[in-house]
């Protein structure tokens, strides 16, 4: 009840706003979007999550919604025989990929804005800025195509890309939603959401939102001690892997 109170607050003042006679169009609040919950709470029974989205738009136009992750350094391995043994041959990192990313449109996205837009702010996965890391700098364009294509299709095999676009739904000519999946692996972190309204083929609003992915409970607290603590949890780990050992081989031998 109160979520829904806050999200008709933010939403109102779209449908009774009159702007005066002749005067200058604000369109910074063409657009108006909130999320069903700020928080996607990882704990030890966690097996993925939906996150609802629910805005308004001032008048007609298309809109696109974007979700994605923090970013991270990505190292894309390619493996061959060396000396008749199967090892890592080659490898490029890729330096400020998200891990995440999820895409909405009310339409065709290709149709509703132009290339260089797409590209610009990068709106799919397939136009992602690829920068390399300054160890992977003098590869050629082939290679980093190659080895870019390889961790999307990793990315998309994981859910932590999206395959395809999912639908914005207008609920009328103004109110919209749009349903955002994330699967069991997604990582903790700060994720923002950008809110686009396209007319003409231009972007002419925006918004961006934040979204917080963090653990609860018992999975929040062997995380954080495994984070402060790291040499602490490994020997605990290796201690509670040989009792655990232990206790099989007698188990085993009773019978």
């Amino acid at each position: 009840m109160i979520q829904t109170l806050r999200l008709l607050s933010l939403l109102l003042p779209l449908f009774f706003a009159s702007p005066s006679q002749g005067a200058t169009p604000d369109i910074s609040n063409e657009i108006v979007a909130a999320l069903g919950d700020h928080l996607v709470a990882i704990d030890t029974s966690f097996s993925g999550s939906k996150v609802l989205l629910f805005g308004a738009t001032k008048g007609e136009g298309d809109v696109v919604v974007i979700v994605r992750g923090p970013s991270q350094n990505e190292v894309v391995r390619k493996k061959g025989r060396v000396m008749g043994v199967w090892a890592n041959k080659d490898q490029v990192t890729f330096s400020g990929a998200p891990v995440f990313y999820n895409i909405a449109t009310s339409g065709d996205l290709e149709e509703m804005v132009s290339g260089e837009t797409l590209q610009r702010l990068e709106l799919g996965p397939d136009y992602l800025n690829s920068y390399l890391a300054p160890q992977s700098k003098h590869i050629s364009a082939e290679k980093k195509e190659i080895f870019w294509d390889a961790l999307l299709r990793a990315k998309k095999r994981q859910g932590l890309y999206a395959e395809a676009p999912t639908k914005v739904k207008f609920l009328g000519n103004r109110l919209f939603r749009a349903d955002f999946v994330f699967p069991a692996n997604i990582p903790v972190g700060t994720y923002l959401v950008y809110v686009y309204l396209v007319k003409n083929k231009d972007v002419v609003s925006s918004q961006i939102t934040p979204l917080f992915v963090s653990k609860i409970g018992a999975e929040a607290e062997i995380f954080d001690f495994a984070h402060r603590h790291s040499f602490a949890y490994g020997v605990l780990a290796v201690i509670i892997a040989l009792f655990a050992g232990w206790v099989a081989s007698v188990a085993f031998r009773k019978k």
